[in-house]
């Protein structure tokens, strides 16, 4: 089991950048870098997948200390960031949730990558319909951001 600062040391030392280059690729300081990696500090989620992406391992290995496999979850990531981009970090977190669930569907079975993305595309684009018309019908009217197809 390893601490989320144990992970984001280990995966920036593989890459090979300093404290300041990864915080300038995820937009924070170098010392912001530093407290993550002593755990003094813990990011929000929002930067932990800035982390990820800059690291190139997925955001569910680095928020979660039982995951070892860097790229566990990683088909899972450009729905996560669209959900918190278009709906923010609890639509995220409700996408993750909704994905990690279905994923347990395939479990022992024989269904190729493809099947897979098409399903995880057939949820994800349901979530974001239904975020959309309840949006509509009970968000802020004028907020264009979140009207995005």
């Amino acid at each position: 089991m390893k601490a989320l600062s144990d992970k984001i040391q280990e995966a920036r030392k593989l890459m090979g950048f300093s404290r300041k280059e990864l915080g300038q690729l995820v937009g924070v300081s170098d010392r912001s870098i530093y407290a993550y990696e002593m755990s003094t500090v813990r990011p929000r989620p929002s930067v932990i997948r800035k982390l990820a992406e800059a690291l190139q391992v997925s955001p569910l290995y680095l928020d979660d200390d039982e995951i070892e496999d860097p790229l566990y979850g990683i088909e899972k990531k450009g729905y996560i960031s669209e959900a918190a981009a278009r709906f923010g970090e609890k639509a995220a977190k409700e996408i993750n949730f909704l994905l990690d669930r279905n994923t347990a569907l395939f479990a022992g079975g024989d269904i190729d990558q493809e099947e897979k993305d098409a399903f995880f595309d057939a949820i994800a684009n349901a979530y974001f319909d239904c975020k959309r018309e309840a949006q509509k019908k009970y968000g802020r009217k004028n907020n264009s951001k979140n009207n995005q197809s």
